[in-house]
């Protein structure tokens, strides 16, 4: 697909600007039905949808690309729930009060408003789910931004199936000229982060992408929020108990997520800390079940080169020992001694993009926690164990500092969108440790507080007038009502 020009571009921005007010402007009901409109055409298309995204990305039809396209559309439904049930704009009323103890208290009534127009930048190994119908998107028209999505070069011609489709299902609906648009280039990335009519920005990829663009957000004269979802380990700690009652069925579950999607999730676990005494049986049976398995291909070509380059460096390190050397892109094991993984914590701890994973031993509890303390930022870790201990409870605390979301007995890869999902993490995981990019707090990213002092009831939103007239949840001097 052709790159878009800079005059394009502008006609794009401009009528995003355009549709500014009109967007934030439009009743939640017909927000609602615009995200169920995309939906619908979105399903109504999977036959064209999955095979055209396995012929660019090289992702299996079933069950990856079909799950993933029904993901998608339950997340548009949902987040459609979620603006007709209106607690995401957290309604806060004060009354007047003028033995209030700080001072006195005026007529205050705070909600949540949209930023304006958002850039979105999709994903290339979540063609529908992260990419231009995907979650970021779907979460700023949800609570009225316009949004103009910068495509994937991994999968363009998806990226402009997908888009037509939600152009024309929002345009049925009443969502404004200028709501939503796509654009390809490499260049437009850059000018997107920086042309002042765009007010936040949404990114899914790696570290080196997503911390370019945030420095560019950061910088402009009037910086804008980025929320970037980057690179991460998402690390696993097995604790002697467990391994001694499920060695095998936790070397099952291990290479099974590891060698989901060919490793291409950002949720894949890149290493995973096991008893020393233990070790070698496990690392027995992680083999055997990595018998068998072939190379696949990778999203795309310029992907498999980083992949290659990546395994490399890290198979080449002197603290490395190569278990299972996997021609091509098939599933590479690899091992290290905790002593060592410490002592070379800046070079292994970066995520490898694939089919591989490592395989750390630790010689004690204390040594298992030291290892926990090296890590800074990730999307999840997980801690496997027979039952909750002290040890235990102080390995959660560790990494509770440290990830957006803590399993118990389980492995990092799927990421359902719930009420309660926190997709996120301390930086490097992310930029904004606070947010999440999956789940129906994901909204929160897109809205800004504002509060209306002593103001007529004619002059505010209808969400904050007397009688609440869209039965939206509100809190009133303190107490919850609906």
């Amino acid at each position: 697909m052709s790159e878009a020009t800079r005059s394009t571009l502008d006609k794009q921005l401009a009528a995003a600007e355009e549709a500014r007010e009109p967007c934030a402007a439009l009743p939640p009901a017909v927000r609602a039905e615009a995200l169920r409109r995309v939906a619908d055409a979105l399903d109504a298309a999977a036959g064209d949808l999955v095979p055209l995204a396995h012929r660019e990305t090289n992702l299996p039809e079933r069950p990856r690309l079909h799950h993933e396209l029904e993901r998608t559309t339950f997340q548009l439904r949902l987040l459609a729930e979620t603006v007709m049930e209106g607690g995401y704009l957290d309604v806060v009323l004060d009354s007047p009060d003028t033995y209030w103890p700080a001072g006195g208290r005026a007529d205050l009534r705070r909600m949540l408003v949209p930023v304006g127009p958002v850039a979105v930048f999709a994903a290339s190994n979540f063609p529908f789910a992260f990419s231009v119908a995907g979650g970021d998107t779907a979460a700023a028209l949800a609570v009225g931004c316009p949004v103009v999505v910068k495509a994937s070069p991994g999968h363009p011609s998806v990226s402009d199936l997908v888009g037509s489709l939600v152009s024309a299902a929002l345009s049925a609906a009443g969502v404004p000229e200028g709501g939503f648009g796509v654009v390809h280039g490499f260049e437009v990335g850059r000018s997107l982060v920086t042309d002042p009519r765009i007010r936040a920005g949404a990114f899914t990829g790696s570290l080196e992408g997503g911390r370019a663009l945030y420095d560019l957000a950061c910088a402009r004269p009037d910086p804008i929020p980025f929320y970037a979802e980057m690179g991460s380990v998402n690390p696993v700690f097995v604790t002697e108990s467990a391994v001694a009652e499920r060695a095998e069925g936790l070397a099952e579950g291990y290479v099974a997520s590891f060698t989901l999607g060919n490793g291409q999730f950002c949720t894949k676990p890149g290493v995973v800390f096991v008893p020393a005494a233990d070790a070698p049986a496990f690392e027995s049976f992680v083999e055997a079940a990595l018998s068998g398995q072939v190379a696949e291909p990778m999203l795309n070509d310029d992907i498999a080169g980083q992949y290659a380059a990546s395994l490399a460096a890290l198979s080449a390190h002197p603290a490395v020992r190569v278990l299972v050397a996997g021609e091509d892109t098939a599933p590479t094991l690899l091992g290290c001694d905790a002593a060592d993984f410490l002592a070379a914590r800046k070079e292994l701890l970066t995520e490898c993009f694939g089919p591989v994973s490592m395989v750390v031993r630790y010689s004690s509890e204390a040594e298992l926690l030291e290892c926990a303390r090296a890590f800074t930022g990730e999307l999840a870790a997980s801690v496997h164990g027979s039952a909750p201990d002290e040890a235990v409870s102080r390995l959660v605390a560790v990494l509770t500092e440290r990830v957006g979301r803590v399993l118990w007995n389980g492995w990092p890869t799927g990421v359902s969108v719930t009420y309660a999902m926190h997709h996120g993490g301390p930086y490097p995981a992310t930029t904004f440790p606070g947010h999440t990019s999956v789940g129906t707090t994901s909204l929160r990213r897109f809205l800004r507080p504002v509060v209306y002092q002593n103001m007529p009831q004619a002059l505010l939103p209808e969400v904050l007038r007397d009688g609440n007239p869209h039965g939206v949840p509100r809190r009133i001097d303190g107490v919850r009502h609906r």
